[in-house]
């Protein structure tokens, strides 16, 4: 059997393992309608803003944090030892506001650069019941942003997971691959979810009950890795039957998205090291998927340009690519984000070759510090 032949064979065999995981998985999600209801807002939630040398973002976003249309939350503001005037902006807030309440996390060099210790310190302050976390350069989508995470919880469900969407920029490059790598991302981990396999969250946007945290014995079992206390501690506390997803536009959260290039890239790169600790099961399936991502444009380009078999290989490359594109465009109109939807064979392309490259970077160094 020649070595085209069997190139093509498997090209095909990677074309169907991504359509059946578009139409069979991912389309499940993004064709449903989107989900979620505003609570009553009368359930005890903390809110839990982490922050080092955030003064800038604190000071535009915490105003909007105190006004959720809410009757019982606080908020709770972690400074992580800070060198600007962070702490000084957080007490301000403080000392007006009887719903902001302040940690001041003094540097420990055993968890130093770990955010997992300042937000344990946070939580073991806060004193309502239902924890929702959020970044400091994160504003909600709404004033109801509260309301729709508290509907999520019930007598089952005790981990709500939400879309944290970035912020656009125009005639930014970078910011289209964002936030396509965002919807992506999202698509992934709420299919997941919905298909009863939660994997991870976002700290961004996500919320959960007090007495999980503490009932799993919080980040101990990752207190080492410098990432994950989000996707990490949902990864191994998440079940079929305490999760639950809200999409709804008012329940997002809207996050500075980065603007240089290298603070992007680093940022991914913890996050790839993260999802090295992901359960096997996650890690089989989200590896095979990338594995075919990968393989799909490799083999493709090799049998487009060097092979009797272009034709088929142009076939079946329309066919999913056609596919691939009305699921990722109805996710990107759940989640608000259609613009970047004319973009998307080049985006796609960039974010494999990236993820490629920050794999093989990864092997030879490991990130420092969580921010």
């Amino acid at each position: 059997m020649s070595l085209p032949i069997v190139l093509f064979g498997i090209f095909a065999g990677i074309v169907v393992l991504q359509i059946a995981y578009y139409t069979i998985f991912l389309s499940f999600y993004a064709s449903k309608p989107v989900k979620g209801h505003p609570g009553e807002g009368k359930l005890g939630i903390s809110v839990i803003v982490c922050a080092r040398n955030e003064s800038d973002n604190l000071k535009t976003h915490i105003p909007l944090l105190l006004e959720q249309d809410h009757q019982n939350f606080e908020l709770v503001l972690v400074n992580d030892g800070s060198t600007d005037d962070s702490l000084e902006v957080m007490e301000e807030f403080a000392a007006v506001s009887n719903l902001v309440r302040v940690v001041d996390v003094k540097r420990v060099e055993s968890f130093w650069g770990n955010k997992k210790y300042a937000l344990t310190l946070g939580i073991k302050a806060s004193v309502k019941p239902y924890l929702v976390f959020t970044d400091a350069d994160c504003k909600p989508g709404s004033r109801l942003w509260l309301r729709y995470l508290e509907a999520g919880f019930s007598k089952e469900k005790e981990i709500v997971l939400a879309y944290g969407a970035y912020r656009p920029i125009k005639k930014s490059f970078l910011n289209l691959l964002i936030r396509f790598e965002t919807v992506l991302t999202a698509l992934q981990y709420f299919s997941f979810a919905n298909a009863g396999m939660p994997y991870m969250g976002v700290g961004r946007n996500l919320a959960y009950k007090k007495e999980v945290f503490f009932g799993n014995g919080g980040f101990m079992n990752h207190i080492k890795i410098l990432s994950g206390d989000d996707d990490l501690f949902i990864n191994n506390v998440a079940t079929k039957e305490n999760t639950t997803i809200v999409d709804h536009p008012d329940s997002h959260t809207i996050s500075q998205p980065k603007i240089h290039f290298s603070n992007w890239f680093q940022q991914k790169r913890r996050h790839v090291t993260t999802s090295s600790h992901y359960k096997p099961l996650h890690k089989a399936l989200l590896g095979l998927f990338y594995l075919s991502q990968f393989g799909f444009f490799v083999l493709g380009f090799i049998l487009l340009f060097s092979s009797n078999y272009w034709q088929l290989t142009m076939l079946l490359i329309v066919l999913r690519y056609i596919i691939s594109f009305v699921t990722c465009a109805k996710a990107s109109a759940k989640l608000n984000a259609k613009k970047v939807i004319p973009f998307y064979p080049a985006l796609e392309l960039c974010l494999v070759m990236l993820q490629f490259f920050i794999f093989s970077v990864n092997l030879v160094s490991k990130p420092k510090h969580w921010n």
